[in-house]
């Protein structure tokens, strides 16, 4: 799941290149390093997006929540799947906010290699279209509760989005876990 208008932020961060950055290109070995470094800025900068935007939705998620407490009996009916929802997602947003950055250092526990950081990176990609998509699904929800319509559909689009997500997040740990 990507959205390809989102843009790739390794090749942003690869075409703000510097002038020293490209002196030290030239020493053999630093090039590789360097590319690493900026995959790891990348990596660190596309979780940092995406946990915002989930931060962001989950407010959201509490606004709905607050909409369907004016009917104490809509309240007690979809209280239980929405807690769920909510928890699944507060779930993620601690994943992506406590995950290991998608490079390791020279003396760090974890080695990734280059073709799997390039498979994080997708992941972490994927992620995004995720969290845009679990806002849809919260939008739609909010306008279920507002209008009175199928608000079980709603969260139960909601849940299965993030019970989705979570899976390719946990596909990422295994990358950097090696078990993939």
């Amino acid at each position: 799941m990507k959205d390809s208008s989102v843009p790739d932020m390794f090749d942003k961060i690869e075409s703000e290149g510097t002038d020293i950055g490209d002196l030290l290109s030239k020493i053999p070995g630093f090039s590789g390093y360097m590319e690493r470094g900026r995959r790891r800025e990348a990596d660190q900068l596309l979780r940092e997006t995406i946990a915002s935007r989930l931060e962001e939705s989950r407010l959201q998620l509490s606004n709905v929540h607050k909409e369907l407490g004016r009917d104490i009996v809509k309240a007690m009916d979809y209280a239980e799947p929405l807690g769920t929802a909510d928890t699944r997602l507060m779930g993620l947003i601690g994943k992506i906010n406590d995950a290991p950055e998608g490079y390791a250092g020279f003396f760090d526990a974890v080695k990734v290699k280059e073709d799997d950081l390039a498979r994080i990176y997708a992941f972490d990609e994927s992620m995004l279209a995720y969290a845009e998509q679990i806002s849809a699904d919260i939008d739609a929800l909010e306008k279920a509760v507002l209008e009175d319509m199928d608000i079980a559909g709603g969260i139960r689009m909601l849940d299965g989005t993030l019970r989705e997500a979570n899976t390719a997040f946990s596909n990422r740990q295994e990358v950097l876990s090696g078990i993939s």
